[in-house]
């Protein structure tokens, strides 16, 4: 199957096909929707699952795309079930290359076996591990510096990825008959989550964790027009680092992001212009970016929570997301990172965090069943008095929402965007307290050396035995 630059997102949306000379990544939908190039292998047929035999399973490889002449693109997908059920509402979600049975866990085996949600995975890996293995992202490279098109991006596969396992288990005619599809994951899945849902129209709703929104992640995709502090300051923090193991750890995640990128060298050795490199660096990521699509999206009747850490360099640009768009429904971690060696660090990685297991199964009970409702974006208000060292907060929600469980949490004289050290920056806070309807205020004493201070108000909601944890947006004051 080949993918011809044609994009579809419901109703087609103009944007300009060419950016400073670099093409927009874009998806044929009727290809991809099309189950007669799948290829399908059948792994194993449709059968009682060992361990609990009121689910079914099966297991194939399909083929997501011909990315390049001769370059086909195979990937395993588990299909999931309950015995003797059609699943009308189905969930895309990612696992590893091995070709197995892969049995949900939590929220995800909750919606399973208690409401007969249909569960897809499709193997999703970084590119350097797909086959053919240390050769496959080379070639999406080569293929980006020859043709200036972004579909030779990691961003544009992984989106496909989720919309052909979509594709394969609608094939399951007898299984799957979806009226409502939702996909989620986390980090490059949470880039096929974003990107599959903004292109395809048979996706109903997204649930994105620790994924970029506005901004690239980890850094420019052309590695070496990073800000040069941003790199020095880095640097700094890797010699400095107690942990030789930790340090190590965090060398082989740099490699690990930059091996899947372009290069400046490569770049300007392929004729590209300065403009160019500036712009292939934001547009590599332009088919996840969900605030870009928001007005289709709201037209599809699309569902939205997103669920980010706020010391997570792989979602940047949070307080931008909160000046821009601070209606779009997020829950922000306080201390969340994006995951990683405990020798470095890391000790909260967002998506093992329970909050975004029951955020899923929240999410899930309102989108395919409207058993609760959502929450709106709250609005924040925050003074700063720096003379008194004070700061005073009230969080009002439009919805009349009121939630049980309030917090308020800050952060000072936080470390830029992309820089090693905002992965850890501290976060203090006290509880909110009820002082209107659906108004919660707090206060705090700060110290005299904040020279900046980024406030996030966070809430939980109890309703028909599910917990929503929704934020604020991030603000920062000075």
């Amino acid at each position: 199957m080949k993918l011809f630059t044609v994009f579809l997102l419901g109703s087609f949306i103009a944007f300009p096909s060419l950016r400073a000379g670099i093409t927009v990544g874009r998806y044929d939908m009727a290809s991809v929707r099309d189950a007669s190039t799948l290829e399908t292998k059948v792994i194993e047929d449709w059968k009682p699952v060992a361990k609990d035999a009121s689910l079914r399973s099966k297991l194939i490889e399909i083929t997501v795309c011909e990315w390049w002449s001769g370059q086909k693109v195979r990937l395993p997908v588990c299909l999931l079930a309950p015995e003797g059920k059609v699943c009308r509402n189905v969930l895309i979600e990612n696992t590893g290359l091995q070709a197995k049975i892969t049995l949900p866990t939590g929220a995800k085996l909750r919606l399973l076996k208690e409401h007969g949600v249909g569960i897809v995975y499709i193997g999703m890996v970084p590119i350097t591990d797909m086959e053919p293995v240390g050769q496959l992202h080379l070639q999406m490279e080569e293929h980006f510096l020859k043709t200036k098109d972004a579909r030779y991006t990691p961003a544009w596969i992984w989106g496909l990825s989720d919309m052909r396992a979509l594709t394969a288990a609608i094939a399951e005619t007898e299984v799957f008959q979806p009226t409502k599809v939702m996909t989620t994951g986390g980090s490059k899945r949470g880039v096929a989550t974003a990107a599959s849902c903004i292109a395809d129209d048979r996706i109903t709703a997204m649930m994105p964790v620790v994924a970029p929104i506005i901004d690239s992640p980890g850094g420019p995709y052309v590695e070496g027009t990073i800000n040069p502090r941003i790199t020095e300051m880095n640097e700094e923090f890797l010699a400095k680092m107690p942990s030789e193991a930790g340090r190590n750890a965090m060398i082989v995640r740099q490699k690990a992001r930059s091996d899947e990128r372009l290069t400046l060298e490569g770049t300007r050795k392929a004729g590209w212009s300065e403009a160019e490199i500036t712009a292939a660096s934001s547009l590599a990521w332009e088919v996840c970016r969900t605030t870009n699509y928001l007005d289709a999206l709201k037209q599809r009747g699309v569902d939205i929570l997103y669920c980010e850490g706020s010391n997570d360099n792989v979602s940047p640009g949070l307080i931008e997301l909160g000046e821009k768009f601070p209606q779009l429904p997020v829950y922000i971690m306080p201390g969340g990172q994006h995951g990683g060696a405990k020798e470095a660090g890391f000790v909260k990685p967002v998506t093992s965090q329970p909050d975004v297991d029951d955020n899923l199964y929240a999410f899930a009970m309102h989108h395919f069943f409207g058993t609760r409702r959502l929450i709106e974006a709250p609005k924040l208000t925050a003074q700063w008095d720096k003379e008194r060292h004070h700061l005073n907060v009230t969080v009002v929600f439009p919805d009349g929402t009121e939630p049980q469980g309030n917090e308020l949490f800050w952060s000072v004289n936080r470390h830029p965007d992309y820089s090693m050290q905002m992965e850890f920056d501290p976060w203090t806070s006290v509880p909110l307290k009820k002082t209107g309807k659906a108004t919660f205020s707090g206060e705090a004493t700060i110290g005299d050396e904040a020279m900046t201070l980024d406030v996030i108000t966070v809430h939980k909601h109890g309703e028909a035995g599910t917990t929503l944890t929704v934020s604020s947006p991030e603000v920062r004051l000075r």
